[in-house]
């Protein structure tokens, strides 16, 4: 399984799409008769606002989880850690098996990020 980060922004329209949809804490897939993914509340740290990077959270995805451990306070596309500020991108995270087909015009293409992983898997599964 290959855990995979999915903007807010983009379940957003792919929800006013009909394509897929967030119900009882599950990622469904319209195509295939509903197809269903857990999913877990994260976000995306994007850029240091303020203070100094010392937990090396720059580039990295957290659930609500550990930035409870962390002692982090979420608001909106914003993150606290003590003195540091951080703009986040909300999502969720998500597991996908491993080996998903690809979509036509890139099977033998590694993908360049996770996000690009989980476009292709999704794709594949709203044809």
């Amino acid at each position: 399984m290959t855990k995979l980060f999915l903007p807010q922004a983009q379940l957003e329209e792919w929800a006013l799409a009909d394509k897929a949809d967030l119900r009882d804490g599950k990622l469904v897939v319209m195509a295939e008769g509903g197809t269903t993914f857990s999913v877990s509340p994260a976000v995306h740290f994007v850029q240091l606002v303020t203070g100094e990077d010392t937990h090396g959270l720059v580039a990295r995805v957290k659930t609500e989880e550990q930035l409870s451990r962390l002692g982090a306070e979420q608001m909106a596309d914003s993150v606290l850690v003590g003195e540091t500020a951080y703009e986040v991108v909300p999502g969720y995270v998500t597991e996908v098996p491993a080996g998903v087909p690809r979509p036509d015009g890139v099977a033998g293409k590694k993908p360049d990020s996770e996000t690009d992983l989980l476009a292709a898997f999704l794709l594949n599964k709203m044809g």
